[in-house]
């Protein structure tokens, strides 16, 4: 009976992720049509990696797989999960994505969009420590830490979403990692919205793989890190243990995503600003191809962070360990990064020059 029923929900969630493939590919390719019925395309500029105007938006139908098939297979297949709980998820990402809508069509001051990603990220933190504080109550004190945590999330990920196909291939690598977490431990509801998400960002990257048809956009960058940051939030609350092994699962973003932005704010330049200052731009500074790019940061995924990030689920006694050596290894390949393209880039300037 247990093999019987293990192999209906592996059946099972395998159904839901093909719903949410299909659901993302159809709200993509009416994201595609209407964005070039509207005019809605991102211009080539200085600080920007593409040389062709491109249609933007495309990222409701990751939003779209997440919340159609990802939540509703959540509430079905945890029968005595609190409503609360993905009623409070699902509201906090339409707003985050709304937001980033909104701003896909006419770009709006930070204020207003650090608002909403606050109440966002508020309604998620609530939602995911309410089980734990209402036993007891003193753990409400997570919710500093995880407020602004969250926030960074979708940030992080709204500023990693420069190049043709690299955030939809890391949500598809991080949302795998987590649904595959919360599956090994009984939490099919939460694994099959990992696993929706994760499908919903495979049919975006149809569209979005070098030379992309169509960007994700705010609409989907912002929702898509908040998506990211619940999911583990959700794992963790479950499962204490994976800890670690979900703070892992992002590094390769987290860790590009925070240098560069301590490093602006460093030099008083504006954070929030656009810029080519990410490792992953500075690779295409150096004519690296999208598609090269792409396939070295999931090299680093699949050869260093899913292994540690496993090490650290099946010995989370050592996961703060395993959770150094990835941020830790991560930063020393930015700084090396960075002063090989910067070493790289002064050479072609002279030549030029000469």
């Amino acid at each position: 009976m247990g093999s019987a029923h293990g192999t209906a929900i592996i059946v099972g969630l395998a159904i839901i992720a093909g719903c949410a493939l299909l659901l993302s590919l159809a709200f993509t390719g009416a994201a595609l049509a209407y964005a070039r019925r509207r005019g809605l395309l991102d211009q080539p500029g200085k600080r920007r990696s593409h040389t062709q105007p491109t249609p933007r938006g495309g990222g409701i139908g990751i939003v779209a797989a997440m919340l159609l098939a990802g939540v509703a297979a959540w509430c079905l297949l945890e029968g005595s999960l609190l409503w609360t709980q993905p009623a409070a998820f699902t509201a906090a990402v339409l707003a985050v994505a709304l937001i980033g809508w909104r701003d896909d069509h006419k770009p709006l001051p930070v204020v207003p969009r650090l608002l909403v990603h606050f109440g966002a990220a508020l309604l998620v933190g609530l939602a995911a420590l309410a089980p734990w504080a209402t036993r007891d109550p003193a753990r409400w004190w997570l919710l500093l830490p995880l407020v602004p945590v969250l926030i960074g999330f979708i940030n992080s990920h709204n500023f990693m979403d420069g190049i043709d196909g690299i955030l939809g291939q890391q949500g598809l690598f991080v949302m795998l990692g987590l649904g595959a977490l919360a599956a090994w431990h009984g939490d099919v509801g939460v694994a099959a919205l990992a696993f929706a998400t994760a499908a919903g960002c495979l049919g975006f990257l149809l569209f979005n793989w070098p030379p992309a048809k169509i960007f994700m956009g705010d609409v989907g960058s912002g929702a898509l890190g908040l998506t990211i940051g619940a999911v583990a939030a959700f794992v963790v609350q479950r499962n204490p243990a994976m800890l670690w092994a979900c703070a892992i699962l992002p590094s390769a973003f987290l860790v590009d995503s925070g240098l560069t932005l301590a490093r602006r704010m460093l030099a008083g330049q504006r954070w929030y600003a656009p810029h080519r200052q990410h490792l992953y731009q500075w690779l295409v500074r150096v004519n690296w191809s999208h598609a090269r790019t792409d396939i070295a940061y999931m090299i680093w995924n699949l050869a260093v962070v899913a292994p540690l990030a496993w090490l650290a689920a099946r010995q989370p006694a050592h996961g703060g360990g395993y959770f150094a050596v990835a941020y830790a290894s991560a930063a020393i390949i930015w700084f090396a990064g960075k002063r090989a393209c910067l070493a790289k880039a002064r050479r072609c300037a002279s030549h030029e020059n000469a």
